[in-house]
């Protein structure tokens, strides 16, 4: 009985596979450490300290004044919200309702876009780095066997780390996009409802509160970086190889 013989692999394949293997290996020994120092430096800078909480908030009036009402100074009994409702049905203007802003546009809060712009690009840099790696570790898994499998168990534990890590800096991106979108809700609604207080005061919180998920963002990228990158080197020469024999039917 002839053994049966494994199929020849793609040229292409096989090249593409060593170049992500020669990518992967850089990124954990040379750039995996280069980002615990940045992310590390950048929490420690002045960008992220928590005195620059006064100069983050902005200005309580958000550039959207409080107009004079006098209550009672009127020729109809209808209340004044619903008069002026009834005048833009009359005009049977077509479209959304539009805001005018006397005082100009009312922009961002744009110390957390300087921070924001900072830390997106680093966040994207460090999904497609996991990414890397993962493809890596997914394609040094050895097929399945019964016993002897210890260092596929080690592989397992690290891919599910860097997928964690993969993750969590995606949400992280997720979670900065919808900031923009939720204040800007709030901001329609402060335009619309000017006299209540408490909407003015629901931005100052969510600037700070998207100040400290800043920080904290960038708090979490370290400390993911250096424990993954602890966690393969120490378990490195398992990673590559998981098996001490049969090493020829790796993926």
């Amino acid at each position: 009985m002839t053994k049966k013989q494994a199929h020849p692999e793609n040229k292409e394949l096989s090249e593409y596979k060593q170049k992500l293997f020669a990518d992967a290996e850089r990124l954990v020994k040379d750039e995996f450490p280069k980002k615990v120092i940045e992310f590390d430096a950048l929490l420690k800078s002045s960008k992220l300290s928590y005195d620059r909480l006064a100069e983050i908030l902005p200005d309580k009036s958000l550039n959207i004044p409080i107009p004079d009402v006098e209550n009672g100074n009127t020729d109809s009994d209808e209340p004044a919200v619903k008069r002026k409702r009834v005048e833009v049905e009359d005009k049977k203007s077509s479209g959304p309702p539009v805001y005018a802003f006397t005082s100009g546009t009312v922009p961002c809060n744009e110390n957390l876009a300087q921070l924001m712009d900072l830390v997106r690009p680093k966040l994207r840099d460090a999904v497609e780095q996991c990414n890397t790696v993962k493809m890596w570790i997914t394609l040094l898994i050895p097929r399945i066997e019964d016993g002897n499998n210890f260092g596929v168990g080690i592989q397992e534990e690290t891919l599910s780390e860097v997928r964690n890590v993969e993750s969590e800096a995606a949400s992280f991106l997720d979670q900065m996009s919808r900031y923009f979108t939720t204040r800007g809700k709030l901001i329609t609604k402060i335009a619309k409802y000017p006299h209540v207080d408490d909407y003015r005061r629901a931005i100052l919180d969510m600037d700070e509160k998207q100040f400290i998920n800043i920080r904290l963002v960038v708090l979490e990228m370290r400390n993911h970086f250096s424990t993954l990158h602890d966690m393969i080197m120490k378990n490195y020469e398992k990673i590559k190889v998981p098996r001490n024999s049969n090493t020829e039917h790796l993926y």
